[in-house]
């Protein structure tokens, strides 16, 4: 597979246009089915993988920091770390919750050592914290910028106007800007049209949409009398209404068309929506990666772009 790359933002961060999501190493994908899944996603050209320290301590048995740590046995088994593009996040680690300063360096050298590797190349504010300043959060991930523990800072789960407050800090203060979002995005969730492209367009923030399969509805899979066995089952069955019903029924049309899956198209669609640099996508399986790969190479055209947006519609509106 020939490897396009986009670059994030304002940054010299070029990155295959899939980001490979970490989310379920150690959760859903043990140590080797992991290493597996990351080895035919940098084999085919990927080079953009999303995780967070913070994954995943929901998971029985699990301490957090489980994702970060498979991916730093993986970058020290096969000697890449220097060809891969990684984004984590800090505020959600069960030893380091919440954005204040201290917090954060402590939370980044932590993720780091579990990494190993002596820098991050984008590291998001995860959820916003507002028992602490913006003022400290901003210079706390800047200063590490300075202390050359990060390459690029991004901002995730905030809200629009917190977002514009975090510009308008980094201006005043002279500070690294921000230069990447992420957002939650997809077919059956287009709010960020009205609420957050504005902004990454005006501020030239590169567009990181997680839940691009919305935990899984996208791929198809959840149909009407159809019992999925899934630990996100519950979150993507919600989709399965008059909207999302009209959604499968326009991504299959197209996918005949192609010969694709449901999955690829739907996120060939995302990919080509404006301000989007690469959706977060992530497999448990070596099989489910295909879908996700072909994806980049799938041009829709404008009918077909419109077909899906239609159908998409009220969830745009809502």
């Amino acid at each position: 597979m020939t490897a396009p790359r986009r670059t994030i933002g304002s940054s010299d961060l070029e990155v295959f246009p899939l980001s490979l999501g970490g989310n379920v190493f150690g959760w859903t994908a043990d140590r080797q089915t992991s290493f597996d899944v990351l080895d035919g996603y940098t084999a085919a050209g990927g080079n953009f993988v999303d995780t967070a320290d913070g994954y995943s301590a929901w998971v029985p048995g699990n301490t957090g920091g489980d994702s970060e740590r498979i991916l730093g046995e993986w970058f020290e088994a096969r000697g890449n770390r220097d060809q891969v593009v990684l984004a984590t996040k800090v505020s959600q680690h069960p030893d380091f919750k919440g954005l204040a300063a201290d917090n954060i360096r402590r939370a980044a050298d932590a993720s780091l050592e579990r990494l190993k590797s002596d820098y991050i190349d984008l590291y998001y504010a995860h959820f916003d914290d507002e028992t602490v300043p913006l003022e400290e959060t901003v210079a706390a991930l800047s200063g590490l910028v300075d202390a050359g523990k990060v390459r690029y800072i991004g901002i995730s789960n905030y809200s629009p106007e917190r977002i514009e407050e975090w510009v308008r800090i980094t201006e005043r203060d002279g500070l690294h800007r921000a230069v990447a979002l992420q957002p939650h995005y997809n077919l059956v969730e287009r709010g960020y049209e009205t609420t957050y492209r504005p902004i990454a367009e005006r501020e030239g923030l590169g567009v990181m949409p997680y839940f691009a399969l919305a935990a899984g509805f996208l791929t198809g899979k959840y149909r009407d009398g159809v019992t999925v066995d899934s630990a996100r089952a519950g979150g993507a069955a919600k989709y399965l209404d008059d909207t999302g019903r009209a959604v499968l029924s326009a991504l299959d049309e197209v996918a005949a068309a192609h010969g694709a899956s449901v999955a690829t198209v739907a996120l060939a669609w995302l990919a080509a929506q404006p301000t989007i640099t690469a959706p977060i996508a992530s497999a448990r399986t070596t099989e489910q990666l295909p879908d996700l790969l072909v994806s980049v190479e799938l041009e829709l055209t404008g009918d077909e772009l419109e077909a899906l947006a239609g159908a998409s519609e009220p969830a745009a509106a809502a």
